[in-house]
């Protein structure tokens, strides 16, 4: 065997040594990994502990933590209310335990609403340190758009145990009804004197060359017999 041939084989076999060392190398990283994965550890009591207290010891095990929510309580701002899972559940590491922070007592009423427009509620409230929570609408005949009918918690309540007050909105008369027209076959300017006559508004035509299809309107959007108010969108295809 010639030098040169010796080099080549000592370099195939330091290649395959390579190989060899790289594969087990990966393979007891991914073993690692899913080991760590799959660890289960018991998750500890949060509550009544600050939050940087909770986030450290969470840290300890592994788990993350989030917080879903605030709200008032007797507790100091920035402890922890509830957790979720509960104290001495197992989970797998790196997941997260859900946490609600207290905003401390609440030193402060609900503003009254009712009258009022959701924009200056969102004012009101801010100025008290509180949030819109919920917005509900209704048709309602008797009152103006966007005026608030109904607040959760009522004006002047304290001790709510959150910051978020649910409004109740009008959105005024419910606008009259109609029944889509059949457009299908009519010309252009037909379907658009049809459209304008019921209060609709067109918004969009596309047109299409067909020599198997009559001129006119072949489609539409809402179909005929749909339930439209006073300016709803209508589309149209229509074949030269």
């Amino acid at each position: 065997m010639t030098l040169g041939e010796k080099v080549e084989s000592y370099a195939r076999i330091g290649l395959r040594v390579f190989i060899l060392l790289a594969v087990a190398f990966l393979s007891a990283i991914t073993a690692i990994r899913f080991a760590i994965q799959g660890r289960e550890v018991e998750v500890p009591k949060l509550v009544s502990l600050k939050a940087g207290d909770a986030q450290t010891l969470l840290d300890s095990r592994r788990l993350g933590m989030k917080i879903a929510d605030r709200v008032y309580s007797e507790l100091p701002a920035d402890y922890v209310v509830r957790q979720s899972p509960p104290a001495g559940s197992r989970v797998k590491v790196q997941q997260r335990a859900h946490v609600v922070l207290s905003l401390g007592p609440q030193k402060v009423s609900v503003p009254a609403l009712v009258g009022e427009t959701v924009r200056s509620a969102r004012i009101e409230l801010l100025r008290a340190g509180l949030q819109v929570g919920e917005i509900s609408s209704v048709y309602l005949p008797d009152h103006a758009l966007d005026e608030i009918v109904l607040q959760n918690p009522p004006p002047l309540a304290t001790n709510t145990g959150s910051p978020r007050v649910n409004l109740l909105v009008s959105l005024g008369e419910r606008p009259a009804e109609y029944v889509m027209p059949d457009l299908a076959g009519l010309p252009l300017a037909e379907a658009q004197r049809r459209i304008g006559a019921a209060g609709l508004h067109l918004a969009k035509i596309s047109f299409a060359v067909s020599p198997e299809q009559p001129k006119g309107v072949v489609f539409q959007v809402p179909p005929r017999g749909a339930r439209v108010v006073a300016g709803t969108n209508v589309e149209l295809q229509v074949v030269e």
